[in-house]
């Protein structure tokens, strides 16, 4: 039995698409909108998408894929949050290091290593 794409999970009182490691990978503003019609048909306010399934090209920027797809996300009115460790990105980049550190800061995206961390992080800014 394989497992499915994403859950469904309340989180600190958020309803959110929490998204498995196996399904499609997170790498255009195609791949963003179909998890966007997913949150939206479930009635979610944050997705958050473990890092194996976001590309390589999410991670550099000057591809700006990246940058696409939170565009679509906040264009909806959604959160989205990349679960996992990112640190060798984040080593190889500075400009990386400044967007995650910036990002972290926001209420849009943020990069935190855990869904038990992400939970108390929703908590703290009252979502």
């Amino acid at each position: 039995m394989t497992e499915p794409a994403f859950t469904v999970s309340e989180l600190a009182g958020v309803t959110v698409l929490v998204c498995g490691p196996d399904g499609p990978p997170l790498g255009d503003e195609r791949a963003a909108l179909d998890l966007i019609g997913d949150a939206g048909y479930q009635g979610a306010r944050w997705v958050a998408v473990p890092v194996q399934r976001c590309t390589d090209d999410f991670f550099r920027l000057r591809t700006r894929v990246a940058g696409g797809i939170v565009q679509k996300f906040a264009n909806y009115r959604l959160g989205l949050a990349v679960l996992g460790d990112i640190s060798g990105y984040v080593a190889d980049s500075a400009a990386l290091a400044d967007f995650v550190r910036e990002s972290n800061r926001g209420a849009q995206l943020w990069f935190l290593p855990d869904v038990e961390t992400f939970a108390a992080r929703l908590v703290e800014s009252g979502a």
